[in-house]
């Protein structure tokens, strides 16, 4: 029986990059003898085990053959039989499929070394194809390490569109299709995940309220891109520099779905776009499966994005109104979160992203001098019941009408 380190902590050492999580390949053995040595059993479709003592995972070798459709279908041996070259053959890209043996020699029979230092994401074998979730992985690999100069080789994207074009991807649940989205608006430039997608044709399959807003123009005043769908890659990439928080990186995402709704005859023009994504947001974290947060931020900046642009246009009335919308009072830290998406959304703009954004603060100022006005001198005082609420109103907004006036 033979040990190797595999996948993902060979390759992030190689690259100098924290290892997370190890896991093994175990050549030479079967699962009666994994289950005497004292190794727990825990996987279903094949042998995984936990080490009695690490509770690292330890998997046998095995080899998959295509059997089904979608990413469940496969016949799995794993036995004393099965070689690492053959273990290895099966797995996605190249440099997923290194070996490190307990004396810290590499096994590279697929050339994946060569890969990392070309920064080529590249298939292992035709096998490729018959896994469908492969294409958002590698999409993801493509985000992950495009800081560090990777791209996809040419041959990868072909069987990439190839599998989008098979309709293999209409197999993939919506769990598996979020976390892999989820890793990848994680990453540093989650951005290029939806643009590759986009590339192979395979955003449309999950995702075809984002991948419709390409060729949607804005006016080229305000977005001198022009086109909805590269300025919603620019606000996801200003957003992940801005903040790591996941739902804010999906609000930037999903902030002008309602684009898609206008008729062609009111472009460039928008009106409404905001209260319009509200739904499309909606259908899209049901079927996806999207944490609440996330959608309750993305529909609250959708829907208020453009009140806080225009800020300086609103009245004391308008501006309270707004804050009690966003429920800023009870819930300061989405409040927060959405002002750093509107700032995303501004600065995800060509030649706007060293641009000030003073509403952001100015409409902070708002906040914290209404924070300060609270129920109890009106409870005091005598008043009652709805007419507190209409008390606190009314007081927060002589105070952002003083601070207007001295502003």
């Amino acid at each position: 029986m033979k040990i190797y380190l595999v996948g993902g902590a060979v390759r992030d050492q190689l690259l100098n990059l924290p290892v997370k999580d190890q896991d093994w390949v175990v050549v030479g053995s079967h699962t009666k003898a994994m289950l005497e040595m004292g190794y727990q059993q825990v996987g279903q479709d094949f042998p995984v085990f936990l080490h009695p003592k690490t509770k690292q995972e330890y998997a046998l070798a095995r080899t998959e053959k295509k059997q089904g459709d979608g990413y469940l279908g496969f016949i799995c041996q794993a036995d004393e039989t099965v070689s690492l070259e053959e273990d290895l053959q099966r797995r996605d890209l190249t440099i997923n499929a290194i070996a490190q043996d307990q004396s810290g020699h590499y096994v590279d029979p697929y050339h994946g070394k060569a890969d990392l230092e070309k920064r080529i994401l590249r298939h292992v074998s035709p096998a490729f194809v018959e896994d469908p979730l492969r294409v958002l992985r590698v999409a993801r690999f493509a985000a992950r390490f495009y800081h560090l100069g990777f791209t996809i080789a040419d041959e990868t994207l072909d069987l990439m569109q190839q599998i989008a074009q098979s309709q293999q991807l209409d197999y993939l649940t919506p769990e598996r299709i979020w976390l892999e989205t989820e890793k990848a608006l994680s990453t540093q430039n989650p951005q290029i995940y939806f643009e590759v997608l986009r590339q192979v044709g395979a955003l449309n399959c999950f995702l075809p309220e984002l991948d419709q807003l390409w060729g949607i123009p804005n006016p080229k005043k305000w977005h001198p891109e022009i086109d909805s769908g590269v300025h919603t890659m620019m606000a996801l990439k200003t957003a992940s520099r801005l903040s790591d928080d996941l739902a804010i990186r999906f609000a930037a995402l999903s902030h002008d779905f309602g684009k898609a709704a206008t008729p062609q005859a009111k472009w460039p023009s928008h009106p409404g776009h905001g209260d319009a994504g509200i739904a499309i947001i909606e259908a899209v974290c049901k079927r996806l499966k999207v944490p609440n947060n996330c959608k309750d931020l993305a529909k609250i900046v959708s829907a208020f994005h453009n009140k806080i642009h225009k800020l300086d246009g609103l009245s004391a009335d308008e501006i309270v109104t707004l804050l009690d919308k966003i429920d800023a009072w009870r819930k300061p830290e989405r409040f927060k979160a959405f002002l750093i998406c509107c700032q995303a959304d501004f600065q995800g703009r060509l030649n706007f992203n060293d641009k000030p954004y003073p509403q952001k603060s100015a409409i902070e100022n708002y906040y914290a001098i209404c924070k300060n006005i609270t129920a109890q001198p009106f409870v005091e005082s005598g008043i009652k019941g709805a007419q507190i609420k209409q008390a606190m109103f009314d007081a927060r907004v002589d105070a952002v009408k003083k601070s207007q006036q001295k502003n």
